[in-house]
């Protein structure tokens, strides 16, 4: 077998779907003072699952966000990431405004809604990107971002119907971009 037969096989491999599932349940957030951290995650109102300590030198925090199926841990000894440095986990709502209107509330800093100039997935460096929501309100194209006390940042992003490979261009709920990008375009 070549080379090149080898790596069109891998592919194929690689594209099948599975055959069960694979859910992300934990996405660990490095942080410098737990309880601080613990006071900031419980004003968001996200629900308190777990608080475990062993000793001195162990503690797990488990916290999950509204709606989610998936929960964040942080604590001391949990990880050897530097605090600040998990970047851009996305939260997803339904309404950004009412989103960023409740985290303001509770005392967040949350940045003004933001959308990319090329309608399909905002740029971490900061170039094509226009300050308030998406005109019309597409789905997946409208954003706001938020930090933790040490400098983690959360990405909020506004989704009111999912992807799926059938959808059809023009369809009014998506980006024409992120529908070109469906396609193959």
């Amino acid at each position: 077998m070549s080379q090149v037969q080898e790596q069109n096989q891998s592919a194929t491999e690689a594209a099948s779907p599975l055959t069960f599932d694979m859910k992300i349940e934990i996405v660990v957030v490095p942080v410098s003072d737990v309880d601080h951290a613990k006071r900031f995650y419980a004003a968001l109102g996200w629900r308190l699952d777990l608080d475990f300590r062993k000793g001195d030198d162990y503690r797990v925090i488990q916290f999950t966000p509204p709606g989610s199926g998936c929960s964040i841990i942080f604590g001391k000894n949990v990880t050897s990431a530097a605090p600040g440095s998990a970047q851009d986990h996305y939260l997803i709502v339904a309404d950004l405004k009412r989103a960023r209107e409740d985290l303001i509330r509770r005392g967040v800093e949350v940045s003004e809604a933001f959308h990319d100039a090329g309608g399909v997935f905002h740029h971490a460096d900061g170039q094509c990107v226009v300050r308030g929501l998406n005109p019309t309100r597409q789905s997946y194209a409208s954003f706001a971002s938020f930090k933790d006390p040490d400098g983690n940042r959360w990405q909020l992003q506004e989704i009111t119907a999912r992807l799926s490979a059938d959808l059809k261009l023009g369809d009014t709920r998506f980006t024409s971009q992120v529908l070109q990008a469906i396609h193959g375009g």
